[in-house]
């Protein structure tokens, strides 16, 4: 739990957007910082797992809308 809120207070210190979500078996922090999003996952027995989305800087117009539903429905 000190994990969590050492990383909570680190990112408001930095004035990082964050919110938080109860996933699987722990608490999942969603951040977001110009260009990047991470995911950062705290578990009850201490493990942390950090995944980070970085983006290509690419900016589609509202075409690639249905690009992406025809890509991911079923």
């Amino acid at each position: 739990m000190n994990k969590l809120i050492d990383f909570l207070d680190r990112l408001e210190k930095n004035k990082i957007y964050y919110r938080l979500n109860k996933i699987r078996d722990g608490i999942l922090v969603e951040a977001a910082v110009p260009g990047e999003r991470w995911e950062v996952e705290f578990f009850a027995d201490g493990e942390v797992q950090v995944e980070r989305f970085i983006t290509t800087g690419e900016i589609s117009d509202e075409s690639e809308l249905e690009k992406l539903f025809l890509d991911f429905s079923n």
